[in-house]
């Protein structure tokens, strides 16, 4: 029976040198060892990785996620042995990490240069994402998340607590009055998040598990809280942000935070997500460590 983890090796060489004969070439193996090897994982999957054909090579669809598996599979077991070789004692690498927009500018990119003075051998490789990412297809080594998580096969620490405001400038309740109520927020300027159903464009939702939904309107809704935000202290409408995005301006008076009839959206919660596997690399887990460390007694935007 063949190798399993020197067959992965083989079908990953062949995908990237894009012939057998390429890649037999570079792992000295012969052309027919390295079919071989192809052969015995298709016959163990149960599947067809390679589009064979005289000119051309391609990966099937069921090859195209075997490759991404194989990768990150591979890429464990060289950290794990670099770890047990090292004594486990220095993180080192590239460390892929993704975040929302708003959040890294104000609170992750401040807090990293003192990381990199601790694990001077990992180089931090930063990308700013609203969006949900696919860790694994687009190869990060972990992300931060505001959101609840659902049903997955990512794993997940929590960080910190998020808590939602309702808020506005002083010039704007001056001008139109400050909402008491919930439904009163009917009849005001409310600018909304496309990025979210339970605080965007047309509806907002109260109580901790969003029960009540108040139908709003507005001249602006914007897919970056920074942006409403600014927005907001111009005077322009009420907005429904988590409080780390509004906390400096909440702090020197410029926004005012509306005491409503109503518990608000109880807030999703930072999370750090990575992907399962046979073990977390070391420069994964001490920046998780470090994060905690960072936002996990007392987040710094709260007031």
């Amino acid at each position: 029976m063949l190798d399993r983890v020197t067959s992965m090796q083989v079908f990953v060489r062949v995908v990237s040198q894009g012939s057998f004969a390429a890649a037999a070439r570079t792992l000295s193996l012969s052309q027919t060892m390295v079919t071989r090897h192809i052969v015995a994982l298709e016959e163990r999957l149960g599947v067809t990785l390679f589009h064979r054909s005289t000119r051309r090579l391609s990966l099937t669809e069921a090859g195209q996620s075997y490759l991404l598996g194989c990768r990150r599979v591979l890429g464990d077991l060289d950290e794990m042995e670099h770890e047990v070789a090292a004594g486990g004692r220095e993180p080192r690498g590239r460390l892929r990490l993704n975040a929302p927009v708003s959040f890294a500018i104000r609170y992750l990119g401040p807090v990293l240069p003192e990381f990199s003075r601790r694990y001077p051998k990992v180089s931090v490789e930063l990308g700013l994402d609203d969006g949900l990412v696919d860790l694994i297809a687009q190869g990060w080594d972990l992300a931060l998340r505001i959101r609840r998580m659902e049903a997955s096969s990512l794993k997940a620490r929590r960080l910190a607590p998020i808590r939602f405001v309702v808020c506005a400038a002083p010039s704007y309740l001056k001008q139109h009055g400050k909402p008491k109520t919930v439904a009163e927020l009917g009849s005001h300027v409310c600018l909304g998040y496309t990025l979210s159903d339970a605080v965007g464009v047309g509806r907002w939702s109260f109580g901790r598990n969003g029960e009540v939904t108040v139908p709003v309107s507005g001249p602006l809704s914007a897919n970056n809280g920074d942006v409403l935000t600014q927005a907001a202290l111009a005077g322009m409408g009420v907005i429904y942000q988590p409080l780390f995005i509004v906390a400096d301006s909440v702090r020197s008076g410029d926004l005012k935070i509306l005491d409503l009839d109503m518990p608000l959206l109880e807030g999703p919660e930072l999370q750090a997500v990575y992907a399962p596997a046979l073990t977390i690399p070391l420069k994964t887990r001490v920046m998780i460590d470090y994060l905690v460390e960072c936002f996990g007694e007392t987040p710094p935007w709260e007031i």
